[in-house]
């Protein structure tokens, strides 16, 4: 489900944001910076400070979506499936050792999501409807917050998934 493209932009932009549903039926926006990726089918983001996401989880309103977007390139994608909250067990056990290794104490998790990728579909800004290529948005983007490229960005590499 998950493809190369999809795993990298994940891997790299390291943050997503979650939607979540209330049990009154309203919606709960999150930032997730802890957003990575799990396996070909699967996302995992901590709960560091989400008690809504995982409460609305918890509460049977299963379905998340995450959005993950490259903001300089204006393209990501949209995934869309059941979440689980672990708080025990040895898959929690691992994915809390995963992030461990990576610099997160094991205090500040209260719990692990695990989200099944049923659906993704891209995210492309419409920058890109008059045309416009890649090089041509990403120098907007980058002109727009005051930023120069460098090498790491110009390869894509994102190195190690956050903490």
């Amino acid at each position: 489900m998950l493809d190369e493209d999809m795993k990298q932009v994940v891997r790299t932009q390291r943050l997503g944001y979650v939607a979540s549903v209330c049990p009154d039926g309203t919606p709960n926006l999150s930032p997730k910076g802890t957003t990575t990726v799990w396996d070909d089918r699967h996302l995992v983001f901590l709960d560091l400070h989400s008690p809504r996401t995982t409460g609305n989880i918890e509460a049977g309103n299963l379905v998340v979506e995450i959005n993950v977007v490259d903001p300089i390139r204006r393209k990501g994608y949209r995934f869309k499936g059941p979440a689980a909250v672990l708080r025990k067990g040895p898959l929690y056990e691992d994915v809390v050792r995963f992030y461990e290794e990576r610099g997160t104490e094991r205090g500040r998790i209260h719990a692990v999501v695990m989200v099944e990728v049923e659906q993704a579909s891209p995210l492309v800004s419409p920058a890109y409807d008059d045309g416009s290529t890649e090089d041509a948005i990403s120098l907007r983007s980058l002109n727009m917050y005051g930023l120069t490229r460098t090498s790491t960005a110009d390869t894509g590499s994102g190195g190690e998934p956050p903490t």
